[in-house]
């Protein structure tokens, strides 16, 4: 199925699908392949405190282009002075700071809304954790969409182009993936999209797509 085939499939026949988003490259072409094929629902971001300033301006130059979508950042304004968690427990404990900041909210809010499926961005080049991902995945407490599980980097940059999407410009600089700004580093040669997460800490997800707690 292509892939504006199997996003209009999905806004069919999950009228309650919602989009999470962190506005990476792939967030950002999904969003637009997403519009062109119907969707006017949810694109849902965490804002866990860190985020890059960057990033932060790519969510809003997103929402000023694509004004028939409803942006929600949860947690809005967040701040590691929140007192949400212990300081730097990014250093001390990567995965117990992505629980608590990004994972806890996003699975709070989707308890309370209980969409039927996600439409979410992730393909298989970007990580040896997604090599196998399927274009959609059953199993969990709702249905997984994924769009983009072919589309090759090469693809992607391509479309953005092509579209002049407003991509994160921290990509230009080598971060092919970004997150949080003390567990994010830009990517070396040879390495995959997502090397430069929490690199060195034997870590390559966030919690939200595998784990115990993944949606």
């Amino acid at each position: 199925m292509k892939t504006l085939d199997l996003i209009l499939w999905a806004i069919t026949a999950h009228p309650d699908v919602l989009m999470p988003s962190a506005f990476n490259l792939n967030g950002v072409v999904l969003i637009d392949l997403a519009v062109r094929a119907g969707y006017r629902g949810q694109v849902v971001f965490v804002d866990t405190g860190y985020h890059f300033a960057e990033t932060l301006q790519t969510r809003d130059r997103l929402a000023a282009r694509y004004a028939e979508l409803e942006f929600v950042t949860l947690n809005a304004g967040a701040s590691p002075e929140d007192g949400r968690t212990p300081p730097e427990l990014y250093a001390a404990d990567p995965d117990a700071c992505c629980a608590a900041r990004k994972v806890a909210p996003l699975q709070e809010y989707l308890r309370h809304k209980n969409p039927s499926a996600l439409l979410n961005a992730r393909s298989r080049d970007q990580a040896a954790t997604r090599a196998e991902i399927p274009s959609v995945e059953e199993g969990g407490a709702r249905i997984k969409i994924n769009p983009l599980a072919e589309w090759t980097r090469q693809q992607l940059e391509a479309y953005a182009a092509a579209h002049d999407l407003p991509v994160n410009p921290l990509y230009a600089d080598g971060f092919l993936s970004v997150g949080c700004w003390p567990c994010t580093r830009a990517v070396r040669p040879g390495e995959d999209a997502r090397a430069g997460r929490w690199a060195g800490q034997g870590k390559t997800e966030c919690g939200l797509w595998a784990g115990e707690g993944r949606l």
